[in-house]
């Protein structure tokens, strides 16, 4: 009987196959991490080369960020186009930062150097979404969220990794021999997926590829199935390929929209003016400091438990509780922060610190889950630009975060009353992913897995 290949997919045991695509998808996205954050970290040497003030170098850490968020959406266009593919497109974006990567190494000032980091954005935006596009069409629906959410941790964990690589690369081979060397690394991924990873049956048989689908299925299954398109809810419409800013999608693309911007909007507010906010209240650098990488270890744990917890109680009711848990637990932050002492004790100290934990936890979480949530809702045809579009409408919040930041604190003139406030405002509008998206991960006990007998 005719199947789709989601339903043969999740009919059966996890197989080898997905098991690579999810190692390889996760490499790419660490690869990406490594290569992205290797320049903040290097900073302070290329600061003192090019004899720049730190203000100025910020247009160089700055263009990767626009990069990426065009090449999330230029990415997720290429895989979608049939002509190109998942896997080619995917190859080519990890190309594109690798090489990027390499010509940062040649740079002669800051101007240049922000060209290559734009160049490398677009390799890095474009992998990111096509990676967690091509992983979520080659896993079953039970493994499909928790790999999503873990997979989206890939960037952070590459920044962890670059971090304790980056003192035996400098001491070696210099800033400019370390891009070289992390460049040249990369590309070894890209071989990986040329060889290893194949587009699903899912992608080709929206594309009307039939024979291809087939011949791809028996990477999961030992029986040749007669496969069919995977329905979706947009097969209401009139037929024919549906686009991602078809009307159809008008309120999956704004609960996307509002929800990822917002998300990033607290997560790059927290992170980024911790240190400032704190040491502005009577911390030390080092226990500033110390906030911030706690922030980064819940992070990557509530990210990785997020797909389980999504998967089991829906998107729903899963991101109106962090929504408005993360609404609470800044306010309290605030309440904290403004109560310090002039010198806080370490009761004090210990407090900021775990309230600190608690939101990164949550805003994390809420980040991760809408990798899933846009790998679910989006249609095959338009997935991979769909979950481009949400990257993309995030780097909004991440910018608008970073550049004002600090204005907000300034307008305190020592209260963080309207920084917190704003950041509870994007709290409280992550629930947009809850209450206006139209298609939610149902919780497990409404989904209907099929069996090997119904396939």
């Amino acid at each position: 009987m005719p199947v789709t290949f989601r339903e043969v997919l999740s009919s059966q045991p996890l197989r080898t196959f997905s098991v690579i695509t999810f190692i390889i998808c996760a490499i790419v996205l660490v690869a990406d991490g490594m290569d992205a954050q290797l320049l903040g970290i290097v900073a302070p040497l290329i600061i003192d080369e090019y004899g720049i003030e730190r203000g100025t170098f910020g247009i160089a850490m700055s263009s990767a960020l626009v990069g990426f968020g065009l090449g999330s959406l230029g990415g997720g266009w290429l895989g979608d186009n049939p002509a190109v593919g998942r896997r080619w497109a995917l190859a080519l974006a990890a190309t594109v930062f690798s090489l990027g990567t390499i010509a940062a190494s040649t740079s002669g000032d800051v101007w240049q150097m922000a060209i290559w980091r734009l160049v490398s954005g677009l390799g890095f935006g474009a992998a990111y979404a096509l990676a967690i596009t091509m992983l979520g069409e080659w896993l079953p629906d039970r493994w499909r969220s928790v790999g999503i959410t873990t997979i989206s941790v890939g960037t952070p964990a590459g920044g962890l990794v670059v971090s304790a690589m980056a003192p035996t690369l400098v001491e070696s081979y210099g800033w400019r021999g370390s891009f070289v060397f992390l460049g040249i690394l990369t590309f070894l991924v890209v071989i990986a997926i040329i060889v290893f990873l194949r587009d699903s049956p899912t992608f080709l048989l929206a594309r009307g590829k039939v024979e291809e689908a087939k011949k791809a299925a028996l990477k999961v299954s030992s029986a040749v199935h007669d496969l069919i398109p995977e329905g979706h809810d947009t097969d209401t419409e009139a037929g024919g390929t549906i686009g991602v800013f078809h009307r159809s999608n008008l309120r999956l693309n704004v609960g996307v929209g509002l929800a990822f911007t917002a998300a990033t909007g607290v997560a790059y507010g927290v992170l980024n003016w911790t240190t400032t906010l704190l040491t502005g209240k009577g911390f030390e650098f080092d226990e500033a400091s110390y906030a911030v990488a706690v922030a980064g270890m819940t992070s990557i744990f509530a990210s990785i438990a997020a797909g389980l917890v999504i998967q089991q109680f829906g998107s729903k009711r899963v991101m109106a509780t962090y929504s408005g848990s993360l609404a609470v637990v800044l306010i309290v932050l605030m309440f904290t922060v403004e109560s310090l002492s002039a010198v806080p004790d370490d009761g004090e100290r210990l407090t900021v610190v775990v309230l600190i934990g608690i939101a990164a936890a949550l805003f994390s979480a809420s980040i991760a889950s809408m990798y899933a949530i846009m790998t679910h809702a989006y249609p095959p045809t338009c997935r991979a630009v769909g979950i481009g579009f949400g990257i993309f409408m995030a780097r909004f919040g991440a910018i608008a975060s970073s550049a004002f930041g600090g204005a907000l604190l300034d307008i305190g003139d020592g209260s963080t009353v309207p920084f917190f406030g704003v950041l509870c405002v994007g709290a409280l509008l992550i629930s947009a992913a809850a209450f206006v998206i139209d298609r939610p991960i149902p919780p497990v006990s409404k989904q209907v897995t099929p069996t090997p007998e119904t396939v």
